[in-house]
């Protein structure tokens, strides 16, 4: 029964592509087995169990959405580069809402691969937020103000929560207006919060 070949990219890859069809939550490593041919105790060969699989996941999956993201800022600045950005994100984590629940989890202090593959989404973001001249703790906050957005929007629409009879994507660009608003006006707030 086993399969010739296996490694932990392989077996990483194609939990990502369940997890995407069963849900995150559902992703199990007997299913995963069944699903690859072969005998669950062949996976602890490629991955430290439950825990160890999901770990796998998050790098795949960080790595991916840094990657679609990278590209979709490539020859664009500022509010065309968010726009981009935020259209690409939402593409990926509704096509891959398996592998997106995986990005969320934060990377584990010490953990190079997980922390690299974090970085490399947080470098996409910052290098665009630069063109706006947020730098340092400014740069922090409005990044984490752009996941919030992003991350709650794509939530609710994955999980069917817009039943309203407007159009979706309608309220998403809007949304994604209004956030560039907010970031152009970011330096102006935070020295007025810092000096009232």
């Amino acid at each position: 029964m086993a399969r010739a070949g296996l490694t932990t990219a392989i077996v990483t890859r194609e939990a990502g592509r369940l997890a995407d069809e069963v849900g995150f939550e559902n992703l199990t490593l007997s299913a995963l087995a069944l699903r690859l041919g072969v005998r669950q105790p062949t996976l602890y060969k490629h991955v430290k169990g439950t825990s160890g699989l999901h770990r796998e996941m998050a790098v795949l999956a960080k790595t991916e959405l840094a990657d679609v993201m990278r590209r979709a800022a490539v020859g664009r600045a500022r509010d065309d580069a968010l726009v981009a950005i935020f259209d690409a994100y939402r593409a990926w984590a509704i096509e891959h809402p398996g592998r997106y629940v995986a990005t969320v989890r934060a990377a584990t202090p010490g953990d190079l691969d997980d922390e690299k593959a974090a970085l490399e989404a947080l470098t996409v973001v910052t290098d665009v937020l630069e063109g706006y001249g947020l730098t340092g703790d400014d740069a922090i906050d409005a990044t984490r103000a752009l996941r919030a957005t992003l991350h709650g929007f794509v939530t609710l629409q994955s999980a069917g929560a817009f039943g309203l009879p407007a159009d979706v994507d309608r309220s998403f660009h809007r949304m994604v207006q209004g956030v560039i608003r907010a970031i152009t006006q970011w330096n102006v707030t935070s020295k007025e919060d810092v000096e009232s």
